[in-house]
């Protein structure tokens, strides 16, 4: 049996106990369970990530000296705060982790959910909606069928507001975050936020990183686009997820 038809059952499965509860949209709600599942196996790693980027906070007036030490030498400047980062300890790598790990369960998600066929068989999956959306149509089904304000375009409405509203939340956060960094004289505003690596050695010594914080905040946007491009499982997947991540942060980055 192959992958995709193990997961496949495995959604069914979920959705069949969730059928007393969520009736026609009992896999959408298996989806979401399955998400929430996934987030909490990763979890430990974003708690990881957290004292990562607090550790390396903490390591920022150590950064600033070196920065002050080498501020004509670039190339120096970079070994020595990778040095200081191996010599504390600090993962440069480690807020990358959790959203890694996650690429494997969002891919499945999107394949079974684009489909027609599973195992040799139907893909009965395809049958089941989130209310009147179908979990293997697009937004531009959507439209097709109803328009913007249709029943499935309402569905996507719905997903659409929730995704704006996290988004929002994370450029508010990123903004007060780069703020205050810029007050404390902290280095990287995004770092604080994000968790990023190695950003934490100051804007001007990475060229092209200041544009890159800039664009920063409005990153949490592009989710939108996702949600409209992939079916609607898989879209389910990411707006889950994502304010999953929003409420993690802001717990863990408080």
């Amino acid at each position: 049996m192959s992958v995709l038809a193990v997961f496949a059952t495995l959604v069914e499965q979920l959705a069949d106990l969730l059928q007393p509860l969520f009736h026609a949209s009992a896999a959408a709600a298996a989806i979401v369970l399955f998400t929430a599942l996934v987030r909490l196996l990763v979890h430990p790693l974003s708690r990881a990530a957290a004292r990562g980027q607090k550790a390396r906070a903490a390591l920022q007036p150590h950064v600033a000296e070196l920065r002050r030490r080498h501020a004509k030498d670039p190339e120096e400047l970079q070994r020595a705060v990778l040095d200081l980062h191996a010599r504390e300890g600090v993962s440069p790598l480690s807020g990358c982790l959790p959203g890694l790990l996650q690429l494997p369960a969002f891919f499945l998600l999107y394949h079974l959910f684009s489909s027609t066929s599973v195992g040799g068989g139907t893909n009965t999956l395809l049958t089941h909606r989130l209310f009147t959306a179908p979990l293997g149509d697009r937004w531009t089904d959507a439209l097709a069928h109803g328009g913007p304000f249709g029943a499935a375009g309402l569905v996507y409405a719905g997903l659409f507001v929730v995704v704006a509203v996290v988004a929002g939340f994370g450029y508010v956060r990123t903004k007060r975050a780069t703020a205050a960094a810029q007050a404390d004289g902290a280095g990287t505003p995004s770092a604080v936020v994000m968790g990023s690596p190695a950003l934490s050695g100051g804007a001007e010594q990475v060229p092209g990183l200041g544009a890159v914080q800039r664009v920063a905040p409005f990153l949490p946007f592009l989710t939108l686009v996702t949600v409209a491009v992939v079916p609607l499982a898989a879209a389910l997947y990411v707006v889950t997820s994502t304010t999953w991540t929003a409420v993690e942060r802001a717990v863990l980055y408080r």
